[in-house]
């Protein structure tokens, strides 16, 4: 495992944008593939974004965020961002960052390791 480490939460109001960061070691960023997650109070953890190695590209968002969140990564920087617009209280919930380690769904928590500590976002309405 590697150590990811999340930045970017905070408290906002309905509307406003937050971008968060997850930085992880050099070693093989570029060839790696990432997910951010997030888990609210009371609730399991949910799979939100996807961004696939350098090499394939691709990025995928659940439909409840599509249009309003963007994964993107900045390999030069070790870095994975997603940048959240027009947040909603139902946004609410500590954001995680995976290393995904091997296939199957996208969705499925299973296949990533390297969870970072998490950052939280709160969406006051």
């Amino acid at each position: 495992q590697v150590q990811l480490v999340e930045s970017g939460g905070g408290l906002v109001e309905a509307g406003d944008s937050l971008r968060l960061s997850c930085t992880a070691p050099e070693r093989t960023f570029g060839t790696e593939s990432f997910g951010w997650f997030r888990q609210a109070p009371g609730k399991e953890r949910e799979f939100v974004a996807f961004i696939s190695s350098l090499s394939s590209g691709g990025s995928y968002h659940i439909p409840s965020v599509k249009g309003r969140f963007t994964i993107s990564r900045d390999n030069a920087k070790n870095t994975v961002y997603l940048q959240m617009n027009s947040l909603k209280s139902e946004d609410t919930a500590v954001y995680y960052c995976a290393r995904r380690v091997r296939d199957g769904r996208i969705e499925d928590l299973t296949a990533y390791d390297s969870w970072g500590q998490g950052t939280q976002v709160t969406v006051s309405s």
